[in-house]
């Protein structure tokens, strides 16, 4: 069930994917964690297994915890140190009023649609679904101009066996040249009656003038952003077809007066402010010259995406505003210089966070963020993103297996949407709210021994910094305030954040957390969660905290995570797709026990095994992880723990189980 899942989790999760956030876990997971916790497992309807009880998630995340508790009837809080991941979470369990939604979402159109739409005409009067813009640098040997292109053809099916025709643009003069992508090495261009090769003048991270001369892209641009220029569009003709054309005098023009509007309208528009901050997912968009976020927009962006912003930001406060500013995140997504052309018989415009960094793109593509003729991620979508929503919380649906086949059944679990409340008192006080807030998971106002069940999944310790990435948000939201209580600050950034590339500032930082869920989980609570690390040093650090808390991991299993699609995953050195659950319990006492290096290793390559075995691809790095965790967690269960010897015993089993794996 967790496989079906990972394919298309908007689709089977909705209310969790109002807002973006990152790494959201598998609900079928967490939903099967929660009725083994409560030795419901084998009852697939057990939509009561939690009734009064209260479960709590210190790194809520995209609030995936939160959701799966209150389908199966507990009370819960929900607790993160980033307001956007707030926000998410909100969007997941609030209270809506349909009719109200759809009122305000038509009163944005009527402000705001038309206005938008009439940057995204052509001549005749046909929308344009998509500009296209190319990078341009200048050689720093001749000063000539560069295109960046690694390659002409800019559009393509993307399954050729449907449709092998591509559309290239000529390197001269723009014009659109179709092309058989199974067999073209060169196209001919009818406008300047010459053939070009399809290879354009980038390679690697290199380019090539006209002149011959060969330079690294960064060095030619110097610090400085590249300029960008419109080579080709994407019309919606009358019959609902869709034609590629070149840029006219007509299109420049039109931007030439957004351009304008923009700077004559600037104090009635929200727009983003300030500077992008040196981090690990931020200096891609900063070595290319990108050091505000302002800059992540062209100018026709900036006003269409600053006029939209400003109808929203003045409806009245409401839960209903709230669910329409965090969808406007979407458009954010997918309108701005970062996105790029998947092409046709897909979703069509890749967006900004594709993959874990801000990485820009030499050739992008830019649609109409109101988007209502054709084209993809405008806010006309909003209503039926949140539709999706809505109907998913007022009954929400599971996968069942049946004789092998995953299926979507209803019924089995409890509505979601809760009154929001933000402190203890009020939740003590109603039997239906939900405590959801911002803040530092090591510091709660939870009483002693208030908690039934800890269920999350915490930070890694790795190098993506989701604050760097939720800022691009946050510059937009900050100014809008889609709740009361929504930081003002400039940056998500918070020196509380447990994430960490360095595992000794990490143990630290998590050590407090747990100590932290150790003083509020009651004495036969649990504490479970999902973790993923590739190292044994990662694990050790989070077994050492668990130590310090004075918690002992009773079991670790292996479970499917993510898609194998995952580019984040496919470009890793070792690529896997497998969390490891650990279930913790306040410690009592030590172990008498001798290390059991084997027998903890071979325990858990059998679950992986019965992965394998049972359809799931695993892999090298999987086994790795699920060994590493099985054999380090058992020092947080001795007397005495030599963690530099439980590292060196825990990579060698590693290194031993990958081996069988293989073989």
């Amino acid at each position: 069930m967790a496989e079906a899942e990972s394919w298309r989790k908007e689709l089977y999760r909705p209310a969790t994917y109002v807002h973006k956030w990152w790494a959201r876990r598998l609900g079928t997971v967490f939903r099967e964690v929660m009725l083994a916790a409560a030795d419901e497992h084998d009852n697939v309807e057990a939509k009561n297994a939690l009734s009064n009880k209260i479960v709590f998630d210190p790194f809520a995340g995209s609030g995936t915890t939160l959701v799966e508790a209150l389908k199966l009837g507990a009370r819960v809080v929900g607790r993160d140190i980033n307001p956007v991941a707030t926000l998410t979470q909100r969007q997941a369990i609030a209270q809506w009023d349909w009719e109200k939604i759809e009122r305000l979402h038509q009163q944005v159109q009527t402000q705001v649609a038309e206005a938008i739409d009439s940057y995204y005409r052509a001549k005749d009067g046909r929308p344009v679904l998509f500009y296209f813009w190319v990078s341009v640098a200048t050689c720093p040997e001749c000063e000539s101009d560069v295109e960046l292109f690694s390659n002409y053809v800019f559009a393509r099916h993307a399954y050729l066996r449907i449709r092998a025709t591509g559309q290239a643009t000529c390197p001269r003069c723009h014009a659109v040249c179709p092309v058989d992508l199974t067999a073209d090495k060169t196209a001919r261009c009818e406008g300047c009656e010459r053939d070009f090769d399809l290879a354009g003048p980038v390679k690697n991270r290199h380019m090539t003038c006209p002149q011959g001369h060969t330079a690294a892209v960064l060095d030619a641009l110097n610090g400085a952003t590249p300029t960008r220029r419109m080579f080709a569009k994407l019309v919606l003709n009358e019959d609902r077809t869709r034609t590629y054309l070149p840029i006219d005098e007509w299109d420049l023009a039109r931007y030439d007066a957004a351009a304008k509007d923009l700077a004559n309208s600037m104090d009635g528009l929200v727009l983003p402010e300030g500077d992008l901050d040196d981090g690990v997912n931020t200096t891609q968009a900063l070595r290319w010259g990108y050091s505000t976020w302002k800059s992540f927009y062209n100018e026709r962006q900036l006003l269409c995406l600053g006029y939209l912003a400003q109808s929203l930001k003045v409806l009245p406060v409401s839960h209903e505003r709230e669910a329409l500013v965090a969808s406007f995140s979407k458009t954010l997504e997918n309108n701005n210089l970062f996105c790029s052309y998947k092409g046709e018989g897909t979703g069509p415009v890749r967006s900004v966070f594709h993959n874990h960094v801000l990485r820009p793109e030499r050739v992008s593509v830019e649609g109409n963020p109101w988007g209502a003729a054709g084209g993809s991620g405008g806010f006309a979508e909003a209503l039926s993103r949140l539709r999706r929503a809505h109907e998913y919380k007022l009954a929400p649906s599971d996968l069942t297996l049946d004789q092998g086949k995953v299926s979507r059944t209803r019924g089995r679990s409890q509505p979601l949407e809760r009154e929001i409340v933000e402190d203890w008192a009020s939740f003590k006080a109603s039997e239906t709210a939900a405590y959801v807030t911002t803040g530092d998971a090591a510091d709660t106002d939870l009483p002693n021994r208030s908690i039934d069940l800890i269920i999350t999944d915490p930070p890694y310790v790795d190098n993506v910094h989701y604050a760097e990435l939720a800022d691009f948000f946050h510059v937009w939201m900050r100014s809008m305030a889609p709740f009361s209580g929504y930081t003002d600050r400039d940056s998500t950034r918070n020196d509380s954040e447990v994430q960490n590339a360095s595992s000794d500032q990490f143990k630290e930082m998590i050590s407090d957390v747990f100590k932290e869920c150790h003083r509020v989980l009651k004495p036969r609570g649990q504490l479970v969660f999902s973790f993923h690390q590739s190292t044994a040093t990662g694990w050790s650090a989070l077994m050492q905290a668990l130590r310090e808390a004075r918690f002992e991991v009773t079991a670790t299993r292996p479970v499917v995570a993510e898609v194998t699609t995952s580019l984040s995953k496919i470009g890793a050195l070792e690529p896997n797709r497998i969390d490891v659950i650990v279930i913790a319990r306040k410690r009592k006492q030590y172990s008498q026990r001798a290390a059991q290096h084997k027998k903890l290793a071979n325990h858990a390559m059998l679950a992986i095994r019965q992965l394998r075995d049972g359809g799931i691809k695993v892999g090298a790095g999987d086994a790795r992880s699920a060994v590493r965790a099985a054999v380090l967690a058992q020092g947080t269960r001795l007397r005495t723990s030599n963690w530099e010897h439980l590292e060196h015993a825990a990579n060698q089993a590693a290194a031993q189980a990958a081996q069988s794996l293989q073989q």
